[in-house]
């Protein structure tokens, strides 16, 4: 006979009987981010809370009772999509099959038969997406087949397949941006788009949300961000072609692009820039110091580095990694730093 799980699971906090939660005790009570609560309730509709006067959500005793239920199921490897429409009484059968196939054996990961291919333009999320706690949240093998530093530069690809999907890492979204946008997804020839934004207006928002791409603001925690793209999936697969293509061969993370040919040797000292900075206070804008300064960090770290790869063989392949990615940043500073002196007239040596 199996044993019925209760919520919430062992070692959880007891939930008095008839009290009345704010999302963020309700996040702590689950053990999940409040950005992933939110995404429940607004994307998947998972929990319906009610709302105060005051315009702050309230959830009853059911109401976390379900999210600490759905928490557990989650976390046992189902998907948030497959079972936020399912009542009290599915969500624990659910449970106790689950209960059931987990006897005497270690429940296995969904299945993943078939690959998305993915074009990121943003190195850094690029990075993100090979997190454990994003991969976790997949059902599909997502293949990022290709990174671009902008979308100007993923606008000249040529791409012989297809992508299923242009993510975009957008630091700030301006109406202005969409044709360039478009442009990149017809150049990889992208069946959907998904923008990943931080600073964005409305009518920005609701013009490209009206293309039918799916925007929203760039999750700051891992786990955010693999609901977000496991939300993307149903899409996704549905356009896909439906045949099992054969498993790809291993391919070498985003960060081994950065090969140590993208290295230039560094173009200004810290006296020189430092001079430069000084320049900056005859001019209103003040991105000739910034880049300077900047530029100073980033030759420091990539010098640090280099120093623990050497006096550290056991970590020596991070910090090799992390003095490349410091040189590429700096090679793309210098070029920034003379454009900026162009433009402001400034003599740079």
């Amino acid at each position: 006979m199996v044993q019925k799980i209760t919520p919430p699971a062992a070692g959880s906090p007891r939930v008095p009987p008839h009290p009345i939660f704010r999302s963020g005790a309700v996040a702590r009570l689950a053990r999940m981010p409040v950005s992933t609560l939110r995404i429940w309730e607004q994307r998947y509709q998972a929990v319906r809370p009610s709302t105060a006067p005051s315009g702050h959500r309230q959830y009853s005793a059911a109401d976390v009772e379900r999210v600490l239920l759905l928490r557990q199921l989650t976390e046992k490897g189902h998907a948030i999509g497959a079972i936020a429409a399912l009542n009290a009484t599915q969500l624990q059968e659910v449970a106790n099959t689950q209960a059931t196939s987990s006897a005497g054996k270690r429940a296995q990961p969904a299945r993943r038969t078939a690959s998305l291919r993915l074009a990121v333009v943003g190195r850094a999320l690029a990075l993100r997406l090979q997190r454990p706690a994003v991969l976790e949240r997949l059902t599909q093998h997502w293949k990022v087949a290709a990174v671009f530093e902008s979308l100007a530069e993923a606008a000249q690809a040529t791409s012989g397949a297809a992508f299923d999907l242009l993510l975009w890492q957008a630091p700030g979204l301006q109406l202005e941006a969409l044709p360039e946008l478009k442009a990149a997804q017809d150049a990889l020839r992208a069946r959907h788009l998904a923008v990943a934004y931080r600073f964005a207006g409305e009518a920005s928002k609701r013009e490209l949300a009206s293309t039918g791409a799916s925007v929203t603001r760039e999750p700051t925690d891992d786990d955010a961000l693999g609901a977000w793209l496991a939300s993307l999936e149903g899409p996704l697969m549905a356009s896909a072609d439906k045949s099992i293509d054969p498993p790809d061969p291993p391919e070498p993370r985003p960060w081994q692009a950065l090969a140590p040919g993208d290295v230039t040797p560094r173009r200004f000292d810290d006296a020189t820039l430092t001079k430069f900075a000084g320049l900056s206070t005859t001019v209103a804008c003040e991105c000739p110091r910034h880049l300077a300064e900047l530029l100073m960090q980033l030759s420091s770290f990539e010098a640090y580095s280099a120093d623990c790869a050497n006096r550290s063989p056991a970590d020596a392949e991070l910090h090799a990694y992390l003095q490349r990615v410091a040189g590429v940043s700096r090679t793309l500073f210098e070029t920034a730093l003379e454009r900026v002196a162009r433009e402001e007239g400034l003599f740079l040596p």
